[in-house]
């Protein structure tokens, strides 16, 4: 292809994660990479790896797993509509996502984290409990 057409042979895997908008910077899609989250082709890959039209994708990320196949090619960040166009998941990965979803949003898992610091309400309410006061003297 030459320079001036619209969209490239192929572009490295982190770009690709980060413009299909699947990580926020491309230091989040580098990292994942180099965890071993992100599969090409059922191979682990670099970072610089050259994602084709084709290729199958496989992404672990925050417990779900998308299984994709790459549609199209960008190296820029666009809209989440014009990134969805980049890919196309599997049937059987989005159904088994969005179970993995409706579970957690059932059973309030991953909603409002409790492990951390207590705020000031809950530190008044252990030291309430913690120190009984004299109320009756």
């Amino acid at each position: 292809m030459s320079e001036g057409s619209g969209s490239p042979e192929s572009v490295r895997l982190d770009k690709w994660l980060w413009a299909a908008r699947f990580f926020k910077t491309r230091h989040l899609a580098v990292e994942a990479i180099n965890g071993g989250k992100i599969k090409v082709n059922a191979l682990r890959a670099k970072p610089a790896r050259a994602i084709a039209i084709g290729n199958r994708i496989e992404i672990h990320k925050g417990g779900l797993v998308w299984n994709i196949e790459v549609l199209g090619l960008s190296k820029q960040r666009r809209s989440a509509t014009e990134a969805a166009l980049l890919y196309r998941e599997d049937e059987a990965s989005l159904l088994k996502r969005q179970e993995i979803v409706r579970e957690r949003r059932d059973t309030g898992v991953g909603a409002g984290d409790a492990s951390g610091r207590p705020t000031k309400r809950d530190r008044r309410l252990i030291q309430r409990f913690k120190i009984p006061t004299d109320s009756g003297s």
